[in-house]
């Protein structure tokens, strides 16, 4: 019994491990304008959650994350770690 809780514990450590890498493994997009990053992401792009919107009120929160937002840091005009925000 001990060794067939230890085999079915070990598979799904197994199978957690592989789906994790298969998870990382996701490409992020890189958009041309910021009609098309708001497509997709209304409030824009944000590099970190505790990242302030410098140029003044906004009418969606921006999606965080950092990888999508080093991606698209060209579309960033004011410089304040949002990209496209609206």
């Amino acid at each position: 019994m001990k060794k067939l809780l230890s085999v079915i514990l070990s598979l799904g450590l197994l199978f957690s491990i592989s789906y994790a890498a298969e998870a990382s493994n996701t490409t992020v997009k890189k958009y041309n304008n910021c009609k098309e990053l708001n497509a997709d992401y209304k409030g824009g792009v944000a590099e970190t959650k505790n990242t302030k919107n410098k140029g003044g009120k906004t009418k969606y929160t921006p999606h965080v994350s950092k990888e999508l937002y080093n991606k698209n840091k060209g579309l960033d005009r004011d410089k304040d770690k949002i990209a496209c925000e609206r």
